[in-house]
């Protein structure tokens, strides 16, 4: 099996080029917000509640997920990259996938802050993710992440993950993929 984590900052397209991928390659996608927006239907946003049935959900398909046949397995993620406890949380993924003798691989977007506040907008994004229809607190929300994590690598950083890093702000999903793709020569 092959994991890939697509991970980069709040509305830079994670969840379009998973489905991209996914789409060529037969891999399955499971972005972030899948077990978010169903805790968030029960519970209130960031409640104990609402973090323990996220992490059940989450956590319990990559189980299953990592000891299944399948020949791919797609996770999006925004990761808080200057936040120790993110590193160990993107591990513990990562490790329950290894167990099961997965390939991992990395691909981080990048988008200026300009174009990501179109895509907050993009109908797609709105049709899967309930909790950012209310476009003003969901850019407020982006726009505060901005300011408080860093979410993109820099150059040089973290070379034992071997990140493909795409700037991907002029190019479409399909194209995204085809990099992706080629890139792993998959």
């Amino acid at each position: 099996m092959k994991f890939i984590l697509i991970f980069g900052p709040s509305a830079v397209g994670k969840m379009t080029v998973g489905k991209a991928l996914a789409e060529k390659t037969g891999y399955k996608l499971f972005h972030n917000h899948v077990s978010l927006e169903l805790a968030n239907r029960l519970f209130d946003f960031g409640t104990e509640a609402f973090r323990k049935l996220d992490s059940l959900v989450r956590f319990g398909t990559f189980e299953v997920a990592a000891e299944s046949n399948m020949k791919g397995f797609i996770f999006t993620f925004c990761w808080a990259l200057d936040l120790p406890s993110e590193a160990e949380y993107v591990d513990r993924i990562v490790n329950i996938f290894k167990a099961g003798g997965a390939h991992i691989h990395y691909v981080e977007l990048e988008a200026a802050q300009d174009v990501r506040l179109q895509r907050n907008r993009h109908p797609d994004r709105l049709d899967e993710k309930a909790s950012k229809r209310d476009i003003a607190h969901s850019e407020g929300m982006l726009l505060a992440d901005d300011k408080k994590y860093r979410q993109n690598t820099r150059p040089g950083e973290m070379p034992e993950r071997k990140i493909l890093k795409i700037n991907n702000a002029n190019l479409t999903p399909d194209e995204v993929a085809e990099r992706i793709v080629a890139h792993y020569d998959w």
